[in-house]
C-alpha cells in the first residue's frame, strides 16, 4: 500500500501508554536518545532558546520547563549549555509517565540544577512556577489537534518569554529514512513502531502555520531544520 502523509494519522504509540514500567521502555528511551545525538536533533531546541534570550540580562535566572521530558537528555543538554554560556538556568521536566521520571532523575543526578515532575500535564497547576520559556520536543505530534490547540494555549498564558516546540516534519523522506535508521541501529520492534508512527503523526509546515493562527500568536517563526524537524518559535 502507498504511503500516504497527507494528513496525520490517528494511531496511538506503545509510549502512549503513561503506566508503562518495563525494561522495554528504558531500552525505547535509551534508543531515542542514541538517534537524536546522531542526527543532531536537540540542536533545533538549543538554538530556539538562544533566540528568546537574545536581549535578556546576564543576572537573571531563567526558569525552562520541559513538557514531556521523556529521560531528561533535553534539559542535561541545555544545563551544559547553559554552563558554557554562563547562563544561570532553573531548569524542570514533567512527564506523565512516573517511571521515566524515575530514570530521568537518576541520568541527572549530577546536576543540580534540574529537577522532575511525574504530572499530567493538562491536570497540574502549574501557577506556583515562574516559566519563562517553554520546551517541547518530540512531545506536541502525541496529542490529536484540538488537545494541542488547547494545551498551546495553556502554556502561551504561563510563560513570560516564550516556547520552543521541536518536532518532527510529516514526510515521505522522513519515513524512509526511519526506516534505514531502524536497520543500522537494530532498534527493537516497539521503538521502530512507534518511531515510523511518530513520523505520522507529525507536522507540516501548514498544520503550524494553521495553529499559529487558530491561538492568534502576534509573532511566531516556523523553520525547517535537520533532520526533518520543525522549529516553532513563539514570541510573548
Amino acid at each position: 500500500m502507498a504511503l500516504d502523509t497527507t494528513y496525520r494519522t490517528d494511531l496511538e504509540e506503545s509510549m502512549d501508554d503513561f503506566s508503562m514500567d518495563n525494561d522495554g521502555l528504558i531500552t525505547a528511551l535509551d534508543d531515542l536518545a542514541r538517534i537524536n545525538k546522531f542526527l543532531g536533533g536537540n540542536s533545533v531546541t538549543i538554538e530556539g532558546i538562544e533566540k528568546l534570550l537574545k536581549n535578556y540580562q546576564k543576572s537573571e535566572t531563567i526558569t525552562i520547563l520541559d513538557f514531556g521530558c521523556g529521560d531528561g537528555e533535553m534539559l542535561r543538554q541545555v544545563a551544559d549549555y547553559g554552563k558554557r554560556q554562563n547562563i544561570n538556568f532553573n531548569l524542570i521536566g514533567i512527564d506523565a509517565n512516573a517511571a521515566t521520571i524515575r530514570y530521568a532523575e537518576n541520568n541527572s543526578k549530577n546536576y543540580s540544577n534540574i529537577s522532575y515532575l511525574a504530572e499530567d500535564i493538562f491536570l497540574y497547576d502549574f501557577s506556583k512556577i515562574n516559566i519563562d520559556i517553554a520546551l517541547i520536543t518530540l512531545t506536541l505530534h502525541h496529542f490529536k489537534d484540538p488537545e494541542i490547540l488547547n494545551l498551546m494555549k495553556v502554556i502561551f498564558n504561563l510563560v513570560r518569554k516564550g516556547i520552543v516546540v521541536n518536532d518532527l516534519q510529516r514526510s515521505k523522506i522522513a519515513y524512509r529514512l526511519f526506516q534505514a535508521i531502524i536497520f543500522v541501529f537494530r532498534l527493537e520492534k516497539m521503538t521502530a513502531n512507534d518511531g515510523l508512527i511518530s513520523i505520522l503523526r507529525g507536522f507540516k509546515k501548514p498544520d503550524l502555520e494553521k495553529f499559529s493562527h487558530q491561538l492568534d500568536f502576534k509573532k511566531y517563526s516556523i523553520t525547517w531544520k535537520w533532520a526533518f524537524r520543525w522549529q516553532w518559535i513563539i514570541w510573548k
